[in-house]
């Protein structure tokens, strides 16, 4: 009997024909009914479910965490459409790779046959990169998947996002995790060797992703002299790794970072420094932590501290450069300061009435003497007429209204006596005695 295909490579290749695969991808799901954890996707009212019902696919971004499905996801989506399933990393490949792949579909679609493109860490790519898919994504040569762990609406081009629809995986719940230690024992044959305090250890390990757990699994067998059982000490030891203090996707997430952000409010370095402690020590992403700490800044500080701002964004930017453990010190130092800085939500505050007043009156035009006047019709209309350019006052201040006429004048920034946000109170009260004299005048 002549060798597979598959044989004669593994031959080529020098190995042997039955050569040990991964957990992981023994595991891998055959079909989707198979996929564990989605269930907003795949369920019976899921959104991939009605797209399957129609066997019509739209190009899509799989959004999510590592491990929780999108690449396999993909490959079963091309095999229920009849589609070639292509795989290719933004990682690995350059401009002249992509005109390759895309010429090679427009062949395929000739034949009849249509071809659905995975991009692993599609945000990777540069503008120019991800513009270049929007020709083969609207005359149909290739059916686009996307996958990303980062937020497409900061990594990827509006016009690519126009065009595709974003589909959030999701980090795997304990059950889901469960369920793949099951399969990993029926596969195997045998349990795996831990007391019930250690598999519930195991399953946090795993911190939502499900190749962490089946490689976990695999460390655990390998590890095990008969008839040993682990309990959750000897289970640390043999993978090197502890459970998370809290689990990052549900309310021990959410209870710390407020946490966090209450002590920073209440100008309590210390204990703000203990909460971030906890966060880093669980496995929290410290790039979350950044931007929280971000939202602090403009929240509770805002303008009584300016550097606030600066300080935090620099944090980010250092840890984003220097990565774990020592970019956390930079996270730790703004923790510091945006606890120790003057506190003020006035802007916050000011920009919120404002929305309000502006949802309210969105219909409301400017008044006319403030809009410029680029035709000859719109400057008959009295556009730009009576404006006075500030800088021609000696205070470079003209007074004038800018607010709607039907609107009237709206105060919304109440900047305290506190901070930097003192100076500014002495600057508003200086314009608005200005503006009370030149309307007298």
């Amino acid at each position: 009997m002549a060798k597979s295909s598959s044989a004669n490579l593994f031959t080529a290749a020098g190995l042997a024909a039955d050569t040990p695969r991964p957990l992981a991808d023994r595991l891998r799901p055959q079909k989707l009914a198979e996929v564990v954890g989605q269930d907003q996707l795949l369920g019976p009212d899921g959104v991939l479910t009605r797209m399957l019902e129609t066997r019509s696919l739209g190009s899509m971004i799989f959004w999510g965490p590592p491990g929780t499905g999108k690449t396999t996801v993909a490959r079963l989506l091309a095999q229920e459409t009849d589609l070639h399933f292509e795989q290719i990393s933004a990682i690995f490949t350059g401009v002249a790779d992509l005109k390759k792949v895309f010429e090679q579909a427009r062949a395929r679609r000739e034949s009849g046959q249509g071809t659905l493109l995975f991009v692993d860490e599609i945000h990777r790519f540069n503008r120019a990169q991800q513009d270049s898919f929007l020709p083969v994504m609207e005359d149909g040569t290739i059916v686009l998947v996307g996958a990303t762990t980062e937020n497409p609406s900061f990594e990827l081009n509006a016009p690519l996002l126009s065009r595709a629809r974003v589909l959030t995986f999701r980090s795997l719940d304990e059950s889901a995790i469960e369920k793949l230690l099951q399969r990993a024992e029926q596969i195997e044959g045998r349990k795996l060797p831990l007391d019930a305090d250690a598999r519930v250890a195991l399953v946090r390990m795993a911190d939502g992703d499900g190749r962490a757990s089946l490689t976990l699994v695999e460390e655990i067998w390998r590890a095990a002299r008969k008839d040993e059982v682990f309990d959750v000490a000897a289970l640390q030891g043999v993978v090197q790794r502890r459970a998370p203090i809290y689990d990052k996707g549900q309310d021990g997430h959410y209870n710390l970072i407020s946490a966090l952000h209450k002590s920073v409010r209440g100008s309590d370095p210390d204990a703000a420094l203990y909460y971030l402690a906890r966060m880093f020590d669980a496995g929290e992403d410290p790039l979350y932590i950044a931007r929280r700490v971000l939202r602090m800044a403009v929240e509770d500080i805002g303008l009584a501290d300016p550097q606030a701002l600066v300080i935090c964004n620099a944090a980010k930017d250092v840890y984003d450069f220097l990565g774990s453990p020592e970019g956390e010190l930079a996270i730790a130092q703004a923790v510091i300061y945006v606890a120790t800085a003057p506190k003020s939500n006035a802007a916050y505050t000011a920009y919120g009435a404002a929305r309000r007043v502006a949802k309210e009156g969105g219909s409301l035009l400017p008044p006319r003497h403030i809009l410029n006047a680029p035709t000859r019709l719109m400057k008959d209309e009295g556009y730009g007429r009576g404006y006075a350019y500030d800088h021609d006052s000696d205070e470079a201040f003209s007074g004038q209204d800018c607010f709607p006429e039907k609107l009237g004048r709206q105060t919304f920034y109440d900047p305290p006596e506190r901070g930097f946000e003192r100076e500014i109170r002495k600057r508003l009260e200086y314009w608005a005695k200005l503006r009370k004299d030149k309307a007298g005048q």
